[in-house]
């Protein structure tokens, strides 16, 4: 029996890796408009985000991501917003469906521009999708009132683009044709006796 040396079995490993990482997921997921969305897969392969920027003077973007998990977040950023990072404030989120009044929400600052992001429960995107507008209030201060046309299309191809993310769940059979070979003979459940 040959024995590899430590850097080959470092390339294989590499190299299986590659081929693996991609091919454990579905057809990729090319970025695209739906009316006055963008929707894209998220880097990490876990799920998918909804993108829209509003015009000034405010300049507000939305995103709402979507992972393959079924969590949710959304995120409102601004560049003439003063919120610092990791600040926690409760603010009220209206929709045309629904209300979550003083909901947690954590300041975050990316790429020059202040905003907050928060999670909600299972049923909000499809609050979201059926809703015609997003109002945010804190206290009694007006954070911003934005149109959510199209979201209804928009949530619907995110939904697709999440389901392309999720792992593809294919079952073979553990056994060459004739039966006799497992096709991982080293995987726990091979049906070997290795005390023999």
């Amino acid at each position: 029996m040959r024995i590899m040396p430590p850097a080959s079995i470092l390339c294989l490993l590499a190299l299986a890796t590659t081929l693996a990482g991609p091919a454990a997921f579905a057809a990729g997921y090319a970025t695209r408009d739906v009316g006055a969305w963008i929707v894209s897969a998220s880097s990490d392969q876990q799920g998918c985000f909804l993108t829209r920027t509003y015009p000034e003077p405010r300049g507000t973007t939305v995103q709402f991501g979507l992972d393959v998990d079924g969590s949710n977040r959304l995120t409102l950023l601004n560049p003439h917003w003063s919120i610092r990072a990791r600040e926690q404030l409760r603010l009220d989120f209206h929709l045309s469906n629904s209300a979550f009044p003083r909901h947690l929400a954590i300041g975050i600052a990316p790429q020059g521009r202040r905003g907050f992001v928060t999670d909600f429960g299972a049923a909000f995107p499809r609050s979201f999708a059926g809703s015609s507008f997003l109002k945010v209030r804190r206290g009694d201060v007006a954070v911003e009132d934005l149109r959510l046309d199209g979201s209804a299309a928009a949530v619907a191809e995110l939904r697709t683009c999440v389901d392309r993310q999720r792992p593809v769940v294919g079952r073979r059979s553990t056994r060459d044709g004739g039966g006799r070979v497992p096709l991982d003979p080293f995987a726990n459940d091979a049906g070997r006796d290795s005390g023999k």
